[in-house]
């Protein structure tokens, strides 16, 4: 007899665990935890918590369900990255997933989430493919596409008649920036041109080569001469002006990035470009509280680039449980088709042809005397999202 009660008290137990797991909300964070992007990598998970916490009010809960996040690194490998997305849809039980940071890494994920039938929010992996041919119809991305960035760029260049020169990566980041580049600048009606495209290595630490031949298709063209970079990870801009490009009177027009590398660049004042977050320009509730409370929890720092697409993530994960009122895939999809939301940099808009977020993105410019190694750009302006014309590229 005893055997039996305790039988039928192991079923009421493991029925009550069964239970409670159900009322969860299970998400997964797949991102280059380690690799060359774990700075990044860090960055959006940092940002992925708090944004939890400013979206459900500190109770890590959403119609009454506890929220649970599991980590998974992809160490910036994209079949390590296929594989822990599987885990995770399958073992872990997650109802969705988040990430990863590499281009490579999410292009891999894609299928993965076709298959399982369950919803990918990438972040923040920016090659136009996540959202245009390879896309499916269970990918979501709240960080910036390849050809947004490019769209704010050219935003940047369209008004003179200028030399266009492109170093960037040899993979699918910046392979997808420079082609990118070139259809914003045709979009926007920019009278610049690209004469030379320059690729390199990711682990290119020596840019004397590159540089040379850059300069050589630069020196002797008329008007402006500038050298887009498009970089991730530790960047070539110091190494590229310790190479004098301005005695060719040629430019270098770096993308916006982290705090730490951008602190490098404080002896170029005037240096311009486009930037997807700077802590210090967005005028919004989310962001005056996310800047707060991040220097809060680290030592007066305030939050870097992708901190704000984590967080952005995130209040795009809770707003859409709360419309769906579930986590059932069919359904989260209705609700975050052309849904918006408020994020650190505003109002981002779900567009329902591909799920990109539609989103605003800013024009900078190195401050003449830095203070220090955080308060760095001043705005120059503001870029709206109905002004970055974002073609549809997944042929739905």
């Amino acid at each position: 007899m005893k055997l039996c009660i305790s039988a039928v008290g192991l079923s009421f137990a493991l029925a009550g665990a069964a239970f409670g797991q159900a009322k969860e909300i299970r998400i997964a964070h797949v991102y280059d935890k380690t690799g060359p992007l774990e700075a990044y990598a860090k960055q959006t998970h940092a940002g992925l918590m708090m944004g939890l916490e400013y979206a459900t009010g500190g109770t890590m809960e959403v119609l009454g369900r506890r929220i649970v996040v599991i980590e998974k690194d992809s160490q910036t490998k994209p079949d390590v990255g296929k594989a822990q997305l599987a885990a995770a849809y399958g073992d872990d039980k997650v109802d969705l997933a988040i990430g990863p940071t590499s281009s490579g890494v999410a292009l891999a994920m894609l299928p993965v989430a076709e298959e399982a039938k369950r919803i990918l929010l990438v972040e923040p992996a920016v090659a136009d493919q996540i959202t245009g041919e390879n896309w499916n119809r269970y990918i979501f991305r709240t960080g910036r596409s390849s050809m947004q960035d490019a769209l704010a760029a050219a935003a940047t260049l369209k008004d003179e008649n200028i030399s266009i020169a492109t170093l960037a990566q040899d993979y699918a980041f910046g392979k997808d920036g420079v082609a990118s580049l070139k259809e914003a600048l045709a979009a926007v009606g920019s009278k610049a041109k690209i004469v030379h495209e320059e690729y390199a290595p990711q682990a290119t630490t020596d840019f004397t080569a590159p540089a040379q031949r850059i300069f050589d298709a630069l020196k002797d063209k008329p008007g402006r001469k500038i050298v887009v970079v498009v970089w991730a990870g530790a960047h070539p801009l110091p190494k590229l002006m310790d190479l004098k490009p301005e005695r060719y009177k040629i430019e270098i027009a770096p993308g916006g990035n982290i705090l730490p590398v951008m602190a490098g660049w404080k002896q170029f004042p005037g240096l311009e470009g486009a930037i997807y977050y700077y802590w210090g320009f967005p005028k919004n509730p989310v962001n005056d509280w996310l800047v707060t409370e991040y220097k809060k929890k680290n030592n007066g720092a305030p939050p870097d680039f992708f901190v704000a697409g984590g967080m952005a993530a995130a209040l795009a994960i809770v707003e859409a449980v709360k419309k769906a009122k579930s986590t059932d895939t069919e359904k989260l999809i209705a609700a975050m088709e052309g849904m918006s939301f408020e994020t650190p940099k505003g109002t981002m808009t779900f567009r329902k042809e591909d799920h990109q977020a539609l989103q605003a993105m800013y024009h900078w410019r190195m401050k003449q005397s830095p203070p220090d190694n955080t308060d760095l750009l001043e705005l120059v302006r503001e870029i709206p999202a109905n002004e970055l014309k974002l073609p549809i590229k997944n042929k739905r």
